[in-house]
């Protein structure tokens, strides 16, 4: 990864969804390095709780902290969790939310963590550091289990002739390096004209689960429906399909806008009430200059809604 990689991605666009105001609390979910976290605070006299799960994130984080004078809350744990946090800090409801999903590139850079094929290291992956590693989940799976991990949360096509070359690889040895399961993988897939390495999908299908990704998301999103004060801004940038149709289908149903039903079906009066407006239909994508200063936006997509004042359905009031 280059150092292009640490550049926050659409944060110019995050920042105008958010509109951070003095006086106001705001709560960034996924603090990573920190850049999302210091534009906001740099643009209004406002407090931010930052969260991240990973503990070196926390540790690195300090002497940001230390910068803003108090005005920076920085916890360890899962965006999941952010309504015990931010009340733990102080704050029963925000004025915003940000979530910039997957790994961050701190992450990847570091093969120690075993996030990325492209150096060798232990295939660990797990972003708090704690729990089942990648080396777990490969080694003790079956073939079917594996095979449905992988396309289901990778989108490889060939997902069961990976599977099956994993599980013929570990009855020889078992499969502890991330080199060691790159290369098993583009075997199968094999080494083609493309711009993305083979082994891109079964790698990225494996950090989802280890880290029940598409779970935190979704808790995550509902959390912050809870913890937005009425008109608060919530601004979501993700990195690939799966994280973004669930996105997708969490603001439309609570917006109030689900597809049409068939005229075959009774009439739907489970609906909740609408909890959130969307400023634009569809998605934001980064301009063409910032994915060529940055690489790492070429795939970015940031979705963004406003809280209404109307209470959850089973939940606490937002009003």
């Amino acid at each position: 990864m280059t150092a292009a990689a640490h550049i926050p991605v659409m944060i110019a666009e995050v920042l105008d969804a958010l509109a951070p105001t003095a006086g106001g609390t705001y709560l960034d979910g996924t603090f990573g390095a920190g850049g999302y976290a210091q534009v906001i605070l740099d643009a209004a006299d406002c407090r931010l709780i930052a969260i991240d799960r990973d503990p070196d994130a926390v540790a690195a984080g300090a002497p940001i902290v230390a910068r803003y004078g108090g005005r920076l809350t920085l916890l360890q744990g899962r965006f999941s969790e952010m309504e015990q946090l931010a009340r733990a800090a102080g704050a029963s409801q925000v004025q915003g939310v940000t979530l910039d999903l997957g790994v961050s590139s701190m992450q990847l850079d570091q093969a120690q963590r075993g996030f990325s094929f492209a150096a060798d290291g232990p295939l660990d992956m797990r972003m708090a550091q704690a729990g089942e590693s990648a080396a777990d989940v490969v080694n003790s799976r079956g073939q079917d289990e594996l095979a449905d991990i992988i396309y289901q949360l990778g989108d490889e096509r060939r997902s069961r002739a990976v599977a099956r070359a994993i599980i013929k690889a570990r009855e020889i040895a078992p499969i502890e390096r991330t080199t060691a399961l790159a290369d098993i993988v583009a075997k199968v897939i094999g080494r083609g004209a493309g711009r993305i390495h083979p082994a891109t999908r079964t790698f990225q299908a494996l950090r989802i689960y280890v880290n029940s990704e598409i779970d935190e998301l979704r808790q995550g999103l509902r959390a912050a429906e809870r913890l937005l004060a009425p008109q608060g801004w919530l601004a979501v940038v993700s990195f690939h399909s799966l994280e973004d149709r669930e996105v997708k289908q969490f603001l439309n149903e609570r917006a109030g806008l689900q597809p049409s039903p068939s005229r075959h079906r009774p009439p739907d009066n489970e609906q909740g009430p609408v909890t959130f407006q969307l400023p634009r239909r569809g998605v934001a994508k980064p301009t063409a200059a910032e994915t060529a200063a940055n690489p790492r936006a070429r795939s970015a997509r940031l979705r963004v809604a406003q809280r209404t004042a109307l209470a959850v359905s089973g939940g606490e009031a937002a009003a």
